[in-house]
């Protein structure tokens, strides 16, 4: 069973950067730290001051590595009809997510990944880009844990897996937040979105928590 901790964002950076650090220091090898947690916990956040951390102790020795960069492309969606479920595990490229961290924990030359855009709701390739010197994956995204399908290959590739929990309530306001400010859609569309699909993926989420090595609820407003 995974520890459990109550902490604030910035005594949860603390702590992660010193456990890392020590990992990374024994392990001889490159390392992946997976940040896993639904929509709207704050993971992202969390996972690019981890690198910025992690980067200001040892320059260049960290990389974000994010799983939205393997959505389905919108028009692929569309021709599935599944455009309406967005966001939802199927709705993934979850078998070349897997190959890519694959890749990325062996390689020695510089690895480009792709990433996705909010403001036009869609991948960018060559987003990000993993340097030889890169001694630490930090990996990002909500479904690093589940046992369904090709997720279940992502597990196995972690060395130390960490997931972030926030109050259900908070999650559907920082939600409708972010989809209004991107302002792609109405907020009726907004609303349902969020009803349809994203709060059905925090709850499944939720329950592969049991598979990290510590569980972080962040204490936090808003």
């Amino acid at each position: 069973m995974p520890q459990h901790l109550v902490l604030t964002p910035q005594s949860a950076l603390s702590r992660l950067v010193s456990h890392i650090l020590q990992l990374e220091s024994t392990a001889g090898r490159r390392i992946a730290i997976g940040i896993a947690g639904g929509p709207g916990a704050g993971k992202s956040t969390l996972a690019a001051e981890l690198v910025t951390m992690l980067n200001a102790a040892k320059p260049g020795s960290a990389g974000l590595v994010p799983m939205d960069g393997f959505h389905m492309r919108h028009a692929k969606l569309e021709a599935l009809g599944t455009v309406d479920f967005k966001g939802a595990p199927h709705t993934f490229e979850g078998a070349q997510f897997v190959s890519f961290l694959h890749r990325l924990k062996s390689a020695d030359t510089a690895v480009m990944g792709p990433g996705y855009s909010r403001q036009i709701e869609d991948v960018v390739d060559d987003a990000f880009t993993v340097g030889p010197d890169v001694r630490v994956l930090i990996v990002e995204g909500n479904y690093l844990l589940l046992t369904e399908g090709p997720w279940a290959g992502v597990r196995p590739l972690l060395d130390y897996a960490v997931f972030i929990e926030v109050p259900r309530d908070t999650v559907k306001a920082r939600l409708l937040k972010r989809h209004a400010e991107a302002g792609l859609f109405t907020q009726e569309r907004n609303i349902a979105h969020i009803e349809r699909t994203d709060m059905p993926n925090h709850d499944l989420v939720h329950t592969s928590q049991d598979r990290a090595d510590v569980v972080i609820s962040l204490a936090v407003e808003g």
